[in-house]
C-alpha cells in the first residue's frame, strides 16, 4: 500500500481537512491565488501543522499530470481501504441497508460522478470488484466533491460471492439490463436493497447477472439506447429513495 497519495480540488482537500485532517502531510497553492476558498484551506492545512508551499502553476500541473487542481494541491497519507469484512458490518449495522454495486465502470469520472449521488441519496456503501474497475484516484475523488471521504467505497475479490453472501444476509438485490421486462417504475424498491449497474457500454457481467434476484430498466423512449451509468444511477437511487418515503 502506497505511504501517500495526491489530492487536488477545493471540495476534496475541504473535504478531508472537515474529516480527517491528520491525513494531511503537505499543501501545495498556486501563487497569486487569493480568495476564500483558498484562504481557509491555507488556515486549516497550518492549524494542523502541515507544511504549506506556495507554487508556480506548471509545478502543480506537474504534480497532478494537468489535472484540474483549481489551484490546490496537497500530499496526504492514504485513506482507510474497505473490503467485504467491512461490508458484512456495514449491512449489520442497519435495518434497511441500501447498497450501489458497481460491475466494471472502469471512468474515474463515472466512479466519482457514482459515488457523489450515491452520498445524496443516503447508500451505506459503494461496492466495486478489485480487478476491472476504477480506483479511488484523484481523479474520482475530485469528481465526488467529497463524497469519497463520507460514503466507503468497498473493494472485494470477488462480486459473485459477494452477491451470494448478501442474498444470505437478507439484502434483495436488483440488477439494471436493457433486455429486462420490469420498468424501474413498475418494481417495489424498499427493505434492504442492493441497487447493481453495469459497465458502461457492456453492462453486468453474466454472472453478476444470474446472482440479481430482479432485473429492471429505465424506459427508454428516444432514438438514444442506454445512458451514462452515472446518469441511470442517480435515476434509480432516486426512485428508491422516493419509494422509501
Amino acid at each position: 500500500m502506497a505511504q501517500q497519495e495526491w489530492l487536488y480540488g477545493i471540495h476534496a482537500l475541504e473535504s478531508v481537512l472537515n474529516r480527517e485532517p491528520e491525513r494531511l502531510i503537505e499543501l501545495f497553492v498556486l501563487k497569486g491565488r487569493d480568495d476564500k476558498s483558498i484562504h481557509s484551506i491555507v488556515n486549516q492545512a497550518r492549524k494542523f501543522g502541515a507544511s504549506v508551499q506556495f507554487c508556480q502553476r506548471k509545478t502543480l500541473d506537474d504534480k497532478v499530470d494537468g489535472g484540474q487542481h483549481q489551484g490546490v494541491v496537497a500530499k496526504v497519507k492514504p485513506a482507510k481501504q474497505f473490503n467485504e469484512n467491512d461490508l458484512t458490518r456495514i449491512v449489520e449495522s442497519s435495518k434497511t441497508p441500501l447498497l450501489l454495486i458497481l460491475d466494471g465502470v472502469t471512468d474515474p469520472h463515472n466512479l466519482g460522478a457514482c459515488l457523489r449521488t450515491a452520498d445524496a441519496a443516503g447508500v451505506d456503501a459503494v461496492v466495486v470488484p478489485k480487478d476491472k474497475s476504477a480506483a479511488l484516484t484523484p481523479v474520482v475523488r475530485k469528481v465526488a466533491c467529497g463524497a469519497a471521504d463520507v460514503i466507503p467505497l468497498v473493494q472485494v475479490t470477488n462480486l459473485a460471492r459477494t452477491l451470494r453472501d448478501l442474498k444470505d444476509a437478507g439484502v434483495w438485490i436488483v440488477g439494471t439490463a436493457g433486455e429486462a421486462q420490469s420498468s424501474l417504475f413498475d418494481c417495489k424498491l424498499v427493505g434492504p436493497m442492493a441497487l447493481v449497474m453495469g459497465a458502461e457500454g457492456k453492462g453486468m457481467r453474466r454472472l453478476t447477472r444470474e446472482h440479481c434476484d430482479e432485473l429492471i430498466k429505465l424506459p427508454m423512449a428516444g432514438s438514444v439506447s442506454s445512458l451514462n451509468v452515472s446518469v441511470a444511477t442517480g435515476i434509480c437511487l432516486y426512485e428508491i429513495v422516493r419509494q422509501r418515503a
